[in-house]
């Protein structure tokens, strides 16, 4: 069995994660898959063309980029379970997608009056099967660090988030065959190949590892930063929450997304500001399948020397598998922005799109 290659050294993408938060509500998402890709319009040493990334249920699987030229696996069940040909296929489908893309960047730039310069396209993709049977699809699409157009499956259309993306969304809603596959996509085709991967990863999926926390605290200024650090969790699903006393202080809390580590596990953290002769009031709680009952930490001044170097550990970690660029994290940042931006459509030009009847781009089991 070949050895898995480690991916480019493409920065830090800890905000990565946010993006395959599920939509709020009560229902309980029992897997879920996600495709994640971007196209750069000048590559450079370490930042390829073209990358794609597949996640089942938040952990990396899958992935292509322009400088290797192939689809590899990420796991050891991918590559122990998928049959002869899958990934000559993926290849295939990743290629034709590189070349689409590559495309789409160029119509972009024209849309925005952009005459050169570095440009992103991100695009973010899959489906979650809920814990009362139903499936649910989403599809984004982005430009430099800003919502572009999304698929709104219920409606059956697609809605654009700016004015440049207008043409676009007229163009796929009426021809006839963007929408018809994006809806059997995201209903159907996502939702096997969502099956199918689980039943190869089924037992690593199943597992439990209870989380490692360590809680430190920093004074700045006058006010005491306590964090509290979890490390090493799974199944990715965690509660992390700080209290003051016996009263869980949400409002006061800040988060960290949940970010994937290079073994399958996960890493996460949360802060919050104290007095610092209060110190001792405050205490992170911490909830997870992979823990007998919840479990209480409190910061230990003396303790939260070895912090550095656990951290860095998990950092070195996230450096090594997160690959997607640090473009998807402008686009969480800057997702809710819907400005114009000097927007003059071209006439007669439309952005490719990812099936036709005339090319081969469909994709089926890849977004």
């Amino acid at each position: 069995m070949a050895a898995m290659a480690p991916a480019p050294d493409l920065g830090v993408l800890l905000g990565l994660l946010g993006l395959l938060g599920a939509p709020g509500g009560a229902t309980k998402v029992l897997h879920s898959l996600r495709y994640l890709s971007v196209a750069v319009s000048e590559p450079g040493p370490g930042i390829p063309q073209f990358m794609s990334m597949g996640l089942l249920d938040g952990i990396p699987f899958q992935r292509y980029d322009s400088e290797r030229g192939r689809d590899e696996p990420l796991t050891p069940w991918m590559e122990e379970g998928p049959k002869p040909g899958y990934w000559d296929s993926e290849t295939e489908t990743s290629k034709r997608s590189q070349q689409m893309d590559a495309v789409n960047l160029e119509t972009a730039r024209g849309r925005y009056n952009q005459s050169g310069g570095l440009h992103t396209l991100q695009r973010d993709c899959g489906c979650d099967l809920l814990s009362d049977g139903r499936v649910r699809g989403s599809y984004r699409l982005g430009y430099d660090g800003q919502d572009f157009l999304s698929f709104e499956p219920r409606s059956q259309s697609f809605v654009a988030a700016n004015s440049a993306a207008q043409v676009t969304t007229r163009s796929w809603n009426s021809d006839g065959v963007t929408v018809e596959h994006w809806t059997n996509y995201l209903e159907h085709i996502c939702t096997e190949g969502l099956q199918k991967y689980v039943e190869y990863g089924q037992e690593a999926l199943e597992r439990k590892e209870p989380p490692d926390v360590h809680v430190s605290g920093k004074e700045e200024f006058g006010t005491l930063i306590l964090s509290c650090h979890v490390y090493g969790f799974y199944p990715r699903p965690i509660a992390v929450s700080w209290m003051k006393g016996d009263e869980i202080r949400d409002q006061e809390t800040e988060w960290g997304g949940i970010v994937p580590n290079s073994d399958g596990t996960f890493h996460t953290w949360a802060r919050i500001e104290a007095r610092p002769e209060e110190w001792e009031q405050y205490r992170c709680r911490v909830e997870h399948s992979g823990m007998p009952e919840p479990g209480i930490f409190t910061w230990e001044p003396e303790s939260g020397r070895n912090l550095i170097l656990v951290v860095a550990v998990f950092v070195i970690a996230a450096i090594v598998i997160l690959i997607l660029l640090v473009g998807f994290i402008v686009w969480k940042l800057q997702s809710g922005r819907r400005q114009n931006h000097g927007y003059s459509p071209p006439a007669g030009k439309d952005m490719g799109t990812n099936v036709s009847s005339a090319d081969n781009s469909l994709r089926t089991i890849f977004c």
